[in-house]
């Protein structure tokens, strides 16, 4: 994938060209048991244009703006240009996806397509879950377009267009009913700006209090928005956002577990072993020698 952006920290992916018929406006990818690509494997990244995925089955969890979602079998799961991504696990993964530029979208033909929810994304939501029927459509409609792209013709790119304003039509009503009242309130502003602080902090500050000084509130009041916002503990999100560089830095550099302890802000490597067991169920060496053995 061709890296558009210089910023080693947060590189930009372009969309390659579809391997049927070279377009690099439009691609469908299809995934049968792949395991995801290790360049961008616990990489964070944005990508330059739009990706709905249908997920038949896999596992792990992938994040999006530094919010962690776990994989589910039969679910849509979609994001838009400049979204920061990490790809976290590495088990196999049967899908069909379809990426598509902004350049896509300012066609005549799919001027529509740029104004439907799923697109405009007003909630920031980024999965859909899908009923029996909902599958059962979803699964015709990639057929169709699956079989459309492989056979280039001088209607193709017209018939492309209907058939994904009408998936994304359908998915777009999916979408409505499922992020309908969704809260936009002051709360949920503040989960969104703490999740960007411990993003920018996260090596510095482990601690709850850290992150409540720096927004201007308890720690008490901090704890409770973001556990009613989210679901889980406000100390779990900081601690999955380390967890989240460990396996990188463990997989993606040959850094000592004491470099890599000193980098995320452990005084002590054991400190850090410990907490990463705890954490993962699994020792630091163990998680780099088991996902290396993976790639071999």
């Amino acid at each position: 994938m061709q890296v558009l952006s210089s910023n080693p920290h947060v590189p930009v992916y372009s969309l390659e060209p579809d391997e049927v018929t070279g377009s690099n406006q439009f691609r469908v990818y299809n995934f049968e048991g792949s395991l995801p690509t290790e360049s961008d494997l616990l990489i964070p990244h944005r990508k330059n244009h739009y990706l709905v995925v249908f997920i038949r089955r896999a596992g792990s969890r992938h994040w999006i703006d530094m919010t962690p979602y776990v994989i589910k079998d039969n679910t849509i799961y979609f994001s838009g240009p400049n979204q920061i991504i990490v790809k976290e696990g590495y088990e196999q993964l049967w899908s069909t996806g379809i990426a598509f530029t902004e350049e896509f979208l300012a066609l005549q033909e799919n001027a529509s397509i740029s104004k439907l929810p799923l697109i405009q994304n007003p909630h920031n939501g980024h999965a859909l879950q899908l009923t029996e029927a909902d599958i059962d459509f979803v699964e015709d409609m990639l057929t169709r377009i699956n079989t459309e792209n492989q056979h280039p013709s001088d209607w193709q790119q017209r018939m492309l267009s209907a058939y994904l304003t009408v998936l994304l039509t359908y998915l777009s009503r999916l979408y409505t009913e499922q992020f309908t009242g969704n809260d936009t309130s002051v709360d949920t502003l503040l989960l969104k700006k703490f999740q960007a602080k411990i993003n920018e902090y996260f090596r510095e500050l482990h601690e709850v209090s850290d992150y409540a000084s720096m927004l201007h509130i308890s720690a008490g009041h901090l704890s409770e928005v973001v556990k009613t916002q989210s679901g889980k503990p406000a100390i779990k999100h900081i601690h999955e956002r380390l967890v989240l560089e460990a396996r990188r830095l463990l997989f993606h550099t040959p850094h000592s577990l004491k470099e890599i302890a000193f980098d995320l802000g452990f005084s002590e490597a054991s400190y850090f072993n410990r907490f990463f067991k705890r954490e993962t169920g699994v020792t630091p060496a163990d998680y780099r020698a088991t996902i290396r053995k993976m790639y071999q």
